[in-house]
């Protein structure tokens, strides 16, 4: 089954899908080994892996398709990414759906923020006008080559007009064609239900560490009514935090004794990245070349001396 395939049905079962984010290639292999079944990867842990900087629109459409495609390539689980806003008008958000699905993601989402945008937490937020989202979302739809490529439409309005105007593009988004639909960033689980309630399409719920929507489990969203929640900073905030310890401890001591607890040894670090598997490929191939050469009538024979 293709991973677009595979994660639509995902997406459409009766049970929540719960992606963890990533932020590289090496996370996204961790992610599939501790057993998720899709993940994602957003413009905040792209940015602040590729370049060390806040989610504020700093990467390019082929910085981030490039990057997707190295995790696409890394696993085989399904990926599904931060496609911003489009990365202009509807031009350039067709191009960018081509992009990505070229990459390998298994479905993308793009966003009525203005550009440049703001992490959906973040104060300060605009929204361009709904007619603009409304001719980019449907430029996006029928760029996608995959019919099983699924998008999904985000709305920023509740911060900026309120639930009722966010409740309502979350509505028309539907009614045009997006697969899943994310209303970002409420602030009390009164108002996730109230979405849930008026928006008649598979749902996305975002658990931000410190964020402004209430941390709920997996099991309290689906009785809500999500059918996805990611955790989409949780693995950069860990991240950061690890690495913040570690050149302390590096700092403090010249060497890291102290930390090796919490790290991977030689061996350990080369099993996680496939080398074993890697080297028998290797030597597999230059068996089977010996093998061929071993196969073939040596000179002498073909002329009879």
């Amino acid at each position: 089954m293709r991973r677009t395939s595979r994660f639509r049905a995902l997406v459409e079962a009766p049970e929540i899908l719960e992606m963890p984010g990533v932020q590289d290639a090496l996370t996204a292999r961790i992610a599939a080994e501790a057993g998720f079944e899709a993940v994602t990867c957003g413009g905040y842990a792209s940015t602040a892996a590729l370049i060390g900087e806040p989610d504020t629109s700093q990467l390019s459409m082929r910085e981030l398709a490039d990057h997707y495609a190295r995790i696409c390539d890394a696993v085989d689980v399904p990926v599904f990414a931060d496609a911003d806003t489009g990365f202009g008008n509807v031009t350039n958000t067709r191009r960018a759906v081509r992009a990505y699905e070229q990459a390998g993601v298994a479905g993308l989402f793009i966003e009525d923020q203005v550009f440049p945008k703001r992490c959906g937490h973040m104060a300060g937020k605009a929204v361009v006008p709904v007619e603009d989202m409304v001719a980019k979302l449907q430029a996006a739809l029928d760029a996608r080559r995959d019919p099983d490529l699924v998008i999904m439409a985000r709305t920023d309005a509740l911060a900026v007009d309120g639930i009722e105007a966010a409740i309502d593009r979350a509505c028309l988004y539907r009614e045009l064609g997006a697969d899943m639909v994310f209303v970002e960033a409420p602030r009390t689980v009164e108002q996730m239900r109230r979405i849930c309630a008026a928006v008649q399409a598979p749902l996305l719920a975002n658990n931000i560490e410190g964020g402004l929507t209430p941390m709920l489990t997996a099991a309290a969203l689906q009785e809500i009514g999500y059918a996805v929640v990611t955790h989409p900073v949780a693995l950069t905030y860990a991240v950061a935090r690890a690495a913040r310890e570690l050149f302390a401890t590096l700092r403090r001591d010249g060497i890291t004794t102290a930390f090796a607890d919490r790290m991977l040894d030689f061996d350990g670090f080369n099993q996680l990245v496939g080398l074993p598997d890697l080297r028998a490929r290797e030597q597999a191939y230059l068996d089977q070349a010996a093998r061929v050469i071993a196969s073939r009538p040596h000179p002498d024979q073909e002329t009879g001396e």
